[in-house]
């Protein structure tokens, strides 16, 4: 697609999708997840205290990508939670064949993803989420950080927002990474959730190569990095140094 618009590349890519039938379409969450997501407030009143900053910035309507750190278990949980749209998460197999996690995934409706090779299927079911639009959710380093600090984010979310043209907003979790400890111990976690301005990348007539999905995904990245603290930014912490190529907010050119 060397030489093509964003817009035609975008188009001609919705019009191969067209016309499959769509589990999404005129999505409403079941009434056991509406029932979950009560008990989901319930359980975050008990074992946390959860400060949400930028929560406005998240879109009331149409389709977006959620990009947030993941450091914890519960950190989609939140997110499934707490947001005040239902959002579709893209989850590794393993929690969702899992005896515990995976009736609750389910019931969220997530889309497994095995790691490692691309998972088309998985990535159909991405791409069906928005073309519904509805928001979805994604971890973009693609595996929980252990340290709490950002690890390299993947080119997935890149080759996602480039093809679809929807905003990522970005979401970024503190102090979640203390909550199945301090619950052991029967004490409430402080957790602070913040949401960046949404953002578009493109590569406006820009050959999609793999090096350019790189340095996008990288540049999301940064700016997820933007909103956390310096101590949990981790191979994005020179701000300075950063880049903004492929990174268009509400307004710009």
């Amino acid at each position: 697609m060397m030489g093509l618009s964003d817009a035609k590349r975008r188009s001609r890519l919705r019009s191969r999708r067209a016309g499959r039938a769509s589990k999404y379409q005129n999505y409403k969450p079941s009434l056991l997840r509406r029932f979950y997501t009560l008990f989901l407030r319930v359980a975050f009143k008990v074992t946390m205290r959860l400060e949400i900053e930028g929560l406005e910035h998240f879109p009331a309507s149409g389709a977006c990508i959620a990009m947030y750190n993941h450091i914890a278990f519960v950190d989609p949980v939140i997110v499934s939670g707490r947001f005040p749209r239902s959002v579709i998460a893209l989850v590794k197999i393993e929690a969702y064949q899992h005896w515990l996690t995976g009736p609750l995934l389910r019931t969220f409706d997530a889309i497994p993803v095995s790691r490692g090779d691309v998972d088309r299927k998985a990535l159909q079911a991405a791409f069906d989420v928005l073309d519904q639009g509805l928001p979805l959710l994604i971890a973009p380093e693609g595996t929980r950080s252990k340290t709490a600090t950002l690890l390299e984010g993947q080119p997935g979310v890149a080759y996602i927002a480039s093809h679809t043209g929807v905003p990522i907003v970005p979401v970024a979790f503190s102090g979640s990474d203390r909550w199945s400890r301090n619950i052991k111990r029967l004490r409430r976690t402080t957790i602070r959730v913040r949401v960046g301005r949404p953002f578009v990348l493109a590569a406006d007539d820009e050959r999609l190569s793999g090096e350019t999905l790189k340095q996008m995904a990288a540049e999301a990245m940064v700016q997820l990095a933007s909103l956390l603290p310096p101590e949990q930014r981790g191979v994005y912490s020179n701000l300075d140094a950063a880049t903004a190529r492929y990174v268009r907010f509400e307004g710009e050119g």
